[in-house]
């Protein structure tokens, strides 16, 4: 019966809500990372996230897109629930469980509203090593990149941080960029084929002194997955 359940026998975990936002800028992969200005781990970067406001949060979905509006003023048009990470020695104020999100976006400018970050910025995974990095976010960073490396390889996802029209080639730099590594041109368009996702524009524009096709997503289309990664 619920009301031989007392609840508070039991001590609560401390549970919060990250958000892991990729995107390809200059041929570089970036994160969104945010400079805290409260304890614990005050002026140390880590991910845009928070606690769960149980008086407005419908969900965690609903968390995780607040606190990104909150923190750094993006609103993602999707996110992908990546893992849990847990455990006594993530925060010094106890025993942790955050959720994780993750999504590739296009650049945009970012901005904080929220006092207790002072600053948020797309940074190059290359710099995560020279920065300090609070709580366990650098492993979770690592975590989401693989994923979405993964998912580059069998999937349409990069399309996602590429502007509403684009060409091949620049879909083809940004997958390069995703999994450090390059691809071939003719398979990568077999796939844009097969994907049947894209609508090809009576328009073209130059391109390494050549004329390249421009392309856009259709209206509506979810991310296609193939059974053969890119690189196979």
């Amino acid at each position: 019966m619920m009301n031989s359940y007392e609840i508070n026998k039991f001590k609560n975990p401390l549970f919060t809500v990250d958000s892991v936002l990729f995107t390809v800028a200059e041929n570089r992969l970036k994160t969104l990372m945010v400079k805290r200005a409260n304890e614990p781990f005050t002026q140390q970067w880590g991910l845009p996230g928070g606690f769960v406001d149980v008086e407005i949060d419908l969900s965690t979905d609903e968390t995780a897109l607040r606190k990104l509006k909150e923190k750094t003023n993006l609103s993602p048009q999707y996110l992908e629930q990546l893992q849990t990470f847990s455990g006594i020695d993530r925060d010094p104020r106890g025993f942790s469980v955050t959720l994780v999100y993750f999504a590739l976006i296009a650049e945009q400018v970012v901005s904080t509203h929220i006092d207790t970050v002072e600053e948020a910025r797309w940074i190059d995974i290359e710099e995560i090593d020279k920065l300090n990095i609070a709580f366990d976010h650098k492993e979770i960073i690592e975590s989401a990149k693989y994923r979405l490396q993964q998912k580059a390889l069998y999937s349409m996802l990069p399309v996602y941080c590429l502007p509403e029209t684009f060409t091949i080639g620049q879909l083809k730099s940004v997958i390069e960029a995703i999994i450090e590594k390059p691809i071939q041109r003719k398979s990568l368009i077999r796939r844009v084929e097969a994907s049947d996702m894209f609508e090809e524009l009576d328009q073209k524009v130059k391109s390494g002194g050549r004329l390249a096709q421009l392309y856009k997503l259709k209206e509506g289309v979810d991310i296609i997955n193939f059974e053969r990664n890119l690189s196979s």
